[in-house]
């Protein structure tokens, strides 16, 4: 078959070989090899697989490299945001702010009701700032520290502030990915948010009550946690100045975001603020200041327990996982370019008889996009452009279709471990994809809830059933 400039792409079964080839390689690496920290290796080998295919079909160098870096420049803004995170960390634990957060919260909460304290504020703080990346440097960091304190295991402590994280990066207003899925959906903004509470809500009530019975239901850990408990508290206490100063920079990041700042700029300001305080409270020379931004702050107290806590940061130690994050994305970049994924979805659709065929579809799609591509909008944006037709065929409403776009790619992007969420939240939480993934329930239930939505024939809305800013169009003219 020939085709055009346009609609040029690889084959059905050389797109699967692969896809195929991604895993087995993955696989290898982790569970032959033993091999956890050269993944950006195994990803370059599959980008140039990937490559050689598309030139065998007749693509030219020029169009692969194209695809290599349209998937690089996809990560552009957020591996700039992850860097000043990392500079921002350090900023803060060096100007008394983060061990001010970890002071304060060993001191008023228990164990019994942390986990459930983490993720409820970390879901207001993502609702209110639209950005789960953004809580997560914030909130999240401080309370990993307090988790620590408290003895509460990291990984389950990292499952719960992701856990809210993610939720206000689907029900926000003010969030990019809220913003994405309606708009590729084309269905209204605050129709879509509204959809979204059938399935949501259940889920974060859900995970809520999930992390309350693990508190109240765990061992506190006796007087060996209570020792614990007294060190840091006694550690942070003698050697930071902890006053409401040092609280401004976490009050001025929700502020800015509900004044719809960009990331970028509000980690900028959040971090100068920080090297002011650092310098001005703490009495930090600008010259430690500057050596601590860029490689890290090194607690040097000689209280193990504070040292191991308080240390962390710096932009030089956010490269890793920046390479790991550009690795994936140019691999998914050039998978995407070449159609490979197009050519398969496209025989998938093919099989789609009912309703909740078609969720399932979209769900599995938008899971199997967000591991070959490494990126949250890719699995937004290509399973529901294939799968609009369908939507339309059935008569669903468009809410229905971007609420499933967020219940599968949003929420499963943190589970991926080379995902631009997976590194992300690792690299900020200091703790594995791999670890915290099975306490990230939040990440779980809702593509769960949205599947029950589908099978029971609950909430899905098609014309005429509920009001409705939007419809289709004809299936023809929808854009694809």
């Amino acid at each position: 078959m020939t085709y055009t400039a346009s609609d040029k792409r690889v084959g059905f079964w050389s797109s699967l070989s692969v896809m195929l080839f991604l895993v087995v390689a993955i696989s290898t690496q982790v569970f032959v090899l033993k091999s956890t920290g050269t993944t950006q290796i195994t990803l370059i080998m599959v980008t140039a697989v990937a490559a050689l295919v598309a030139l065998l079909h007749g693509f030219s160098w020029e169009e692969v490299q194209e695809g290599i870096l349209y998937g690089c420049n996809l990560a552009m803004l957020p591996m700039l945001i992850l860097m000043l995170v990392g500079v921002l960390i350090a900023s803060w634990i060096a100007a008394g702010t983060i061990p001010a957060l970890i002071y304060y919260g060993m001191m008023a909460l228990t164990p019994e009701y942390f986990l459930f304290t983490a993720c409820l504020i970390c879901c207001l703080g993502s609702v209110c700032t639209g950005s789960s990346w953004t809580t997560a440097a914030t909130f999240g960091v401080g309370f990993m520290g307090v988790g620590l304190g408290l003895g509460i295991p990291p990984a389950l402590t990292a499952g719960a502030v992701i856990s809210g994280s993610i939720f206000g990066d689907k029900m926000s207003p003010l969030s990019d990915s809220t913003n994405l899925a309606s708009g590729v959906a084309e269905a209204d903004l605050f129709d879509h948010i509204r959809s979204m509470a059938y399935s949501t809500g259940p889920a974060i009530l859900l995970t809520l009550a999930i992390f309350f019975l693990f508190g109240v239901s765990s061992e506190s850990g006796g007087s060996n946690n209570n020792d614990r408990m007294d060190s840091l508290i006694e550690g942070i206490r003698n050697n930071y100045v902890l006053n409401p100063l040092t609280l401004l920079p976490p009050v001025l990041v929700v502020l800015l975001a509900v004044k719809k700042v960009g990331g970028l700029a509000v980690m900028v300001i959040a971090t100068l603020l920080g090297f002011v305080l650092a310098v001005v409270v703490q009495g930090h020379s600008v010259s430690d200041m500057l050596h601590y931004m860029n490689y890290g702050f090194v607690s040097e107290i000689g209280i193990p327990e504070v040292d191991k806590l308080l240390s962390g940061g710096g932009l030089q130690n956010m490269m890793w996982t920046i390479s790991l994050a550009f690795a994936a994305l140019a691999m998914g970049g050039v998978m995407e370019k070449t159609k490979m994924l197009t050519v398969i979805l496209e025989q998938v659709q093919k099989m789609v008889n009912s309703v909740s065929g078609l969720v399932t579809t979209h769900v599995v799609s938008s899971v199997v996009i967000n591991v070959f591509t490494a990126s949250q909008y890719m699995a937004i944006i290509i399973p529901t452009r294939m799968l609009i037709p369908l939507y339309k065929k059935k008569r669903l409403l468009p809410q229905v279709c971007s609420r499933v776009s967020e219940d599968s790619a949003t929420v499963t992007s943190p589970l991926i471990p080379w995902g631009l969420g997976g590194v992300y939240y690792a690299s900020v939480l200091g703790v594995a994809t791999l670890d915290y993934l099975p306490y990230t329930f939040f990440a779980w239930l809702a593509p769960i809830i949205t599947l029950l939505l589908a099978y029971t024939n609950k909430y899905m809305f098609r014309e005429g059933d509920i009001s409705s800013r939007q419809v289709y169009r004809d299936a023809e003219n929808i854009r694809v």
